[in-house]
């Protein structure tokens, strides 16, 4: 194992133990125009990728230079490509997080979903995977995050999602990265509660493969049985357990993370709830206030 730099260690450090909770700011392109329609842009004016991704980088700089934006609040942030490789401020995203905000900075690096087989969505391949890696490494990425969907409680379809999970997770910790592992339970699902305690099981087979130095996070929807994933955050190979909105109202999703003690939340569209960019910096600023505070408290 190569030796970890003062750095990651950490942010590492922080990773495990600090108060607060994951920012996620990695809408990609396909969730793209729904983020920036909820934000109060239409389609209609912004034309072609460019302008879009330009409007979706121009609202998350508002919020990663908001005043209550943070490490008080807020443990990391999770980067869309993109924003990785653009600047904030004059500088790149992620060494601003981390050197001026005291935010772990992530990478999301999955390339979306397959289609649905045996009740889940599998990635999609990523061939240019070690590159990307090499470059998230250069920028001063701590960590990444993968998506997976599962949609029912199919024990072949959970097995192979994980396994695949681990299989990417594996690649990134190569790379000296720490992998934030997301296979999302569909929060609509009509075996919502089943599918979780099959996914919980497989995660904990995975997990008990692992060799010394292979630290991984975990990014679950909020549970029906609260603490149900203690087990995996108590594993001594994974730094954290975080919690995806998942389509939940904000309110309804720091109710529910509240019940479980020992996730903490990794939200997208509960932290943008409410902001738009017709609001003057003093409302936008009191709105993600707000969200923010909400989820930290949840996060406690």
């Amino acid at each position: 194992m190569a030796q970890k730099s003062a750095t990651f260690l950490a942010q590492a450090e922080r990773m495990k133990t600090g108060k607060g909770f994951i920012a996620a700011l990695d809408q990609s392109g396909g969730s793209t125009p729904k983020a920036l329609k909820l934000y109060g842009v239409d389609e209609g004016s912004y034309s072609g990728d460019e302008e879009m991704y330009g409007e979706i980088h121009a609202m998350r700089s508002r919020i990663i230079l908001a005043p209550d934006f943070t490490s008080e609040k807020v443990l990391g942030a999770i980067l869309f490509e993109r924003t990785m490789r653009a600047e904030v401020n004059g500088k790149p995203t992620a060494a601003l997080l981390w050197e001026d905000r005291g935010i772990v900075p992530f990478l999301k690096i999955d390339k979306g979903l397959e289609d649905e087989a045996n009740g889940v969505q599998m990635m999609k391949p990523m061939p240019e995977l070690d590159a990307l890696l090499a470059d998230a490494v250069k920028f001063g990425i701590f960590g990444t995050k993968e998506r997976s969907v599962i949609q029912e409680a199919n024990a072949d379809g959970i097995a192979a999602v994980v396994a695949q999970q681990f299989e990417v997770a594996k690649t990134v910790v190569a790379a000296g990265l720490v992998p934030i592992i997301e296979p999302e339970v569909n929060i609509h699902s009509a075996t919502k509660a089943e599918a979780e305690v099959m996914l919980r099981d497989e995660i904990l087979k995975q997990l008990n493969t692992l060799e010394d130095g292979q630290d991984v996070m975990l990014k679950l929807t909020i549970p029906t049985e609260a603490n149900i994933y203690d087990v995996l955050a108590d594993h001594p190979k994974v730094l954290r357990v975080v919690a995806l909105s998942g389509g939940y109202s904000t309110d309804d999703a720091c109710a529910r993370l509240a019940q479980n003690g020992k996730m903490i939340a990794s939200f997208s569209r509960a932290l943008t709830e409410g902001l738009s960019k017709q609001q003057s910096d003093a409302e936008f600023n009191a709105a993600l206030g707000g969200n923010i505070d909400k989820i930290y408290q949840a996060s406690l």
